[in-house]
């Protein structure tokens, strides 16, 4: 197998491996522990996670995953390497609609309403905020966990199909 395609392809697996990780990481613990605790702490939590996650390490993983695998793809087709190409650039479309377009009109939207909550004294109050926001939340965020988990599935077979 040709050296680029096998540097591009450990890539698009890398990148396809730190989005899933990271939106599974919320379905697995963050999501459940801020459900298991005061609605008060779990809001404010919330909206500092919110505030600090668009930073430099977290962007090349959520937006730059697309790019690499479709690259991969182009890189595959290349090297005719057309059933290789294919899965990796179904990676890239399945991540680029349910991770990075659904994290954009679904979970941001959400995330910037609850920013705009002052958080309640009240504990009931801050109880059906958080009840709200969560529950619906943790839905998109278990779609794009899933389809970023077909997307690395989907590189690890392109990186397969390549090697015939």
């Amino acid at each position: 197998m040709p050296a680029l395609l096998t540097a591009m392809s450990i890539a698009s697996i890398l990148f396809s491996g730190a989005i899933f990780g990271f939106f599974y990481a919320w379905v697995c613990s963050t999501m459940w522990g801020l459900d298991a605790a005061d609605p008060r702490i779990a809001i404010a939590a919330m909206q500092a996670m919110n505030a600090s996650v668009r930073n430099v390490a977290f962007a090349p993983a959520f937006f730059l995953t697309p790019a690499v695998t479709a690259l991969t793809g182009v890189v595959a087709l290349m090297y005719r390497r057309k059933d290789a190409a294919l899965w990796f650039f179904a990676a890239a479309a399945t991540y680029l609609a349910f991770g990075l377009v659904l994290t954009a009109t679904a979970n941001v939207p959400m995330n910037e309403a609850l920013a705009r909550e002052a958080v309640p004294d009240d504990i009931e109050a801050a109880r059906l905020i958080w009840d709200a926001y969560s529950q619906s939340w943790q839905v998109w965020n278990l779609v794009r966990t899933v389809a970023s988990g077909v997307a690395l599935v989907f590189c690890a077979i392109g990186l397969i199909r390549a090697k015939k």
